[in-house]
């Protein structure tokens, strides 16, 4: 028994000697004034921590959310600045418009400084340009960037023509580059030659007492397509003394195989002494009649007013010719 009570008495001891420390350590670990004793002053202390805390993860989660907010605003107004559009990775697309500074844009910290920005309609990439910033990006407009729509030039990627403007520069820049080719080469007389091509079908008449469909899915394969050219213009015409060729610098005609033919044989001295040849405007326009199809439809959602339409343009496009003549 006296063993068991000594046991007990120990057991006693031991609990209050835990009991002793542990509210000595509670009282070191509330004591936040350092007085050796936990009171009102730190309480007060103590909920000055927290709110501290608060204060801090209420910021981190406003510094959070304002970041995702701006990450969202970028992804919808897609703006473009002048870091990004000279770094080597961007694609300049071939469809600009030029506008003024919009609102949303203007008034946006994320926005402030940039040059314009990417909208994607009727599913063709346009490139949006603030007219305070054209100078900026260094890029070349035709006649000016008083206008409002422009395309690319097939030959420059930092010029870009006017819309309505666009099939009439690229036709007289390239008669131009005729001539000079035509003076390059030593030639003593050249014409250029503006042409349209009127198409007709030539087939048999159908008869009375016949089945019309059936005529027309026989006959037509049977029929041939007669070409007429109607000549608009004479565009350029001029004689010279003649001289030894030097090798032209092409930029539109470049890939014409008919100009890289001619071009050719002058230089290697053949007997050459007179050439005709058409050239069809349409392979060297840059402008599809898809992509005029597009453009078509994004004007037509913008709502914008005009009386031609580029795809009419782009289809007249591939029915005019550039007859070319050259006498050495």
């Amino acid at each position: 028994m006296k063993d068991k009570f000594e046991k007990l008495s120990n057991v006693g001891k031991n609990a209050k000697e835990f009991v002793e420390k542990s509210k000595g350590t509670l009282v070191k670990t509330v004591d936040q004034n350092n007085d050796g004793k936990f009171d009102i002053k730190d309480v007060s202390v103590i909920a000055g921590n927290v709110k501290d805390i608060v204060q801090k993860n209420a910021q981190t989660i406003k510094e959070t959310v304002d970041t995702k907010v701006s990450e969202m605003e970028l992804k919808v107004l897609q703006p473009v600045f002048l870091e990004t559009f000279n770094s080597q990775d961007f694609f300049v697309p071939k469809f600009i418009k030029i506008s003024g500074r919009d609102k949303r844009y203007a008034e946006n910290d994320s926005c402030k400084k940039s040059i314009g920005y990417l909208s994607n309609p009727k599913g063709i990439r346009l490139l949006n340009i603030f007219r305070d910033s054209v100078e900026a990006s260094e890029l070349s407009f035709y006649p000016d960037y008083g206008g409002e729509f422009y395309y690319m030039d097939p030959s420059d990627s930092k010029k870009y023509i006017v819309l309505e403007e666009y099939f009439n520069y690229l036709k007289q820049v390239r008669i131009n580059e005729l001539q000079m080719v035509a003076q390059d080469l030593g030639a003593k007389h050249f014409r250029v030659t503006y042409m349209e091509e009127n198409r007709s079908f030539l087939g048999k008449k159908a008869t009375k007492g016949v089945d019309l469909h059936k005529v027309i899915n026989t006959e037509l394969n049977q029929s041939s397509i007669e070409k007429k050219y109607v000549t608009a213009e004479i565009a350029a015409e001029m004689e010279f003394l003649g001289h030894a060729p030097k090798m032209p610098k092409l930029q539109y005609m470049k890939y014409d195989p008919s100009i890289n033919g001619l071009i050719e044989m002058r230089m290697k001295e053949y007997p050459l002494v007179h050439q005709k040849f058409m050239l069809k405007l349409s392979n060297t326009s840059g402008l599809k009649e898809s992509e005029a199809l597009r453009i078509d439809a994004t004007l037509k959602s913008m709502k914008v007013g005009s009386n031609m339409t580029i795809l009419k343009e782009a289809q007249n496009e591939s029915k005019r010719y550039l007859e070319y003549e050259i006498d050495f």
